[in-house]
């Protein structure tokens, strides 16, 4: 087995920052309908503006081994990230699993998440490492914020 699969059944069997926690702004739920991956997700920001913080990320999730996995590397990678540094590794993850294999992603910003990077071959699967990252995104608007530059993601 080599170190990427090791890394997603790592964060699948112990994912980070797991269970619904408060305080939070906003609480999404996402569901795959594809392949019945569900995350209930909480996020929690702390300031205003430019100095807006991710302070918590917390989930309950439901799914296969890439969606549990991608979602506790989303919860590791940004929790404690301005909403500006978190912007680029949103970014990095989207654009990745979305690039059909051509971007093999890089580990010094999305950290474990470069394990996911196969995971583009095969499109019924970008659905699933995608789930947690569009939940992240969907909560961080309910809760009135945005990431910079979200609309030149989409």
């Amino acid at each position: 087995m080599d170190l990427y699969q090791e890394l997603i059944l790592d964060h699948s069997k112990h994912p980070r920052h797991a269970g619904l926690r408060e305080p939070f702004e906003a609480e999404v739920h996402h569901v795959n309908p594809t392949c019945g991956d569900e995350v209930t997700l909480r996020v929690h920001v702390e300031g205003e503006g430019e100095d807006a913080r991710v302070a918590d990320i917390s989930y309950d999730a439901l799914g296969c081994s890439i969606s549990m996995a991608s979602t506790s590397m989303l919860a590791e990678e940004v929790t404690g990230l301005t909403l500006a540094e978190a912007a680029p590794v949103h970014a990095a993850m989207r654009a990745m699993l979305t690039s059909k294999g051509e971007d093999p992603g890089d580990e010094e910003v999305v950290g474990d998440g470069v394990a996911l990077a196969g995971v583009a071959k095969y499109p019924a699967r970008v659905k699933c490492a995608l789930l947690g990252w569009m939940a992240f995104s969907d909560a961080l608007h309910r809760s009135g914020h945005t990431l910079p530059n979200e609309e030149d993601q989409a």
